[in-house]
């Protein structure tokens, strides 16, 4: 779908696209001889963003990927004889045991890369699991843990390779045309949006204040290509590091966040929702841990259990359980923030002319809110649920009879909840006896009564 204006309008363009098989965790990178030689002598630019971007990623898988795999990708660089610029894709959240992370490569704090790799390639999976927190220490993943590794060994190991590493914070969907809201994965907040949006999850911790550094994946991808461009004409032998963030120059909060994604969820729902789109995110692990019990556990195992009555198989269990794992992962990163420094963005920003800047745009600055995550929203619905757009006033209304069947039992169980205080206690049972008379009242005064 993402190529279907290029196939539609310049379709001998896709001729260009030369696919070359491979594995990035086997040696040479699977790549056959011939394969090697005919990119040794062709290439120009390097785009590195294979990787595992699982959070609970094993160790050793992680290693594997996003520590070897660049190892043995710059092995194949170095034989580039025509190589103008290689673009290590990182994350701005390597560091994220510091507070304030500057456009730089910070030392490891205990073992080397290598020390790493050769651990884990002596030790079995069962052992290095066994010794997983031990090593990663304070980095919430292997993830984080492995990139900056990556990051450290890139800088000793170079050699002469014009590098780049750009460093994106929370990549979610495209901002700017053709497709606005494009978006192809479940990773990040966008499972638990896409959950929410369905009426399945209605309680995470996090905290509302707190910075949501998000950034759009077209922006990130502009922002490679110009990085490549710059570091190729100027010639530069020094690495090259960019923080693509927003926290600093655009920021909003988890808070905002959340909340417009409801509001655009309600304005353009999914279909087939399973409950009204609604949701609390609290910062105490104790109310979020009774949140989860009574808004996510309890209703999954009573339905379950209809279900399973009924001859039915249950599944909403099982879904919890996923979407559960899912938060723990995003836990660390809606607690906490960071100041990402982003001075080399900012000048690379400005080193662009008024026509290159807006055709390659990465400048945070202009990102508009309300209309990106409305976008976002109306992306997952189309690329994710696969959703189309004519579906959508079936969807609005079956949107609506939730919302009434929602208020109605909320209006029910405050009301069972009254009763049963009013019944033993006096003070209240007389509220409630004179609120009854007060409804009475009323009623009788309604014209169609």
């Amino acid at each position: 779908m993402l190529f279907d204006i290029v196939r539609r309008d310049n379709p001998s363009d896709l001729q260009k696209v030369l696919p070359i098989e491979g594995d990035i965790t086997q040696p040479e990178l699977a790549i056959s001889a011939s394969d090697r030689a005919m990119l040794a002598r062709t290439v120009n630019i390097v785009f590195h963003s294979a990787a595992t971007v699982k959070f609970d990623e094993k160790l050793k898988l992680s290693v594997t990927i996003n520590m070897l795999g660049t190892q043995r990708l710059i092995e194949l660089c170095k034989r580039m004889t025509n190589l103008q610029a290689l673009v290590h894709v990182s994350t701005a959240y390597c560091n994220c045991d510091r507070k304030i992370v500057q456009e730089k490569i910070y030392p490891p704090s205990s073992m080397t890369p290598d020390q790493i790799t050769s651990l884990v390639n002596i030790l079995d999976e069962q052992m290095v699991d066994s010794l997983t927190l031990q090593l990663i220490g304070s980095r919430p993943n292997t993830y984080t843990f492995t990139k900056a590794l990556a990051e450290c060994w890139l800088q000793e190991n170079r050699g002469d390779l014009p590098l780049v590493i750009v460093r994106p914070s929370i990549v979610l969907s495209c901002i700017h045309g053709p497709l606005k809201g494009w978006v192809d994965n479940w990773n990040g907040p966008t499972g638990i949006i896409a959950a929410a949006g369905k009426g399945l999850f209605r309680t995470m911790l996090c905290d509302p204040h707190k910075i949501a550094d998000i950034v759009p994946v077209d922006m990130v991808i502009n922002l490679m290509l110009v990085s490549a461009w710059k570091i190729g004409t100027n010639k530069s032998r020094d690495i090259q590091l960019y923080n693509c963030v927003t926290g600093q120059r655009k920021p909003i909060t988890w808070s905002r966040f959340i909340n417009l994604s409801f509001v655009y969820m309600r304005k353009h729902p999914f279909s087939d929702i399973q409950w009204y789109p609604d949701g609390t995110v609290t910062a105490s692990v104790f109310r979020n841990t009774m949140n989860r019990l009574i808004l996510h556990w309890l209703p999954a195992y009573v339905l379950d259990a209809f279900v399973w009555l009924f001859g039915g198989k249950p599944i909403l269990t099982k879904i919890q359980d996923k979407l559960s794992k899912a938060a723990k992962c995003l836990e660390y990163f809606t607690t906490n923030e960071w100041q990402f420094e982003d001075d080399n963005v900012r000048t690379l920003t400005m080193s662009l002319n008024d026509a290159d800047r807006k055709e390659f745009c990465f400048d945070v600055t202009q990102i508009n809110w309300e209309d990106y995550i409305e976008n976002y929203v109306l992306g997952i619905r189309r690329f994710i649920f696969k959703e189309k757009i004519d579906t959508l006033p079936k969807a609005r209304k079956q949107m609506s009879k939730v919302f009434w069947t929602y208020r109605i039992l909320q209006v029910l169980m405050v009301m069972s909840l009254w009763h049963f205080l009013a019944l033993r206690y006096a003070p209240l049972r007389q509220l409630w006896s004179n609120a009854l008379r007060l409804l009475v009242h009323i009623a009788r005064m309604l014209p169609f009564l």
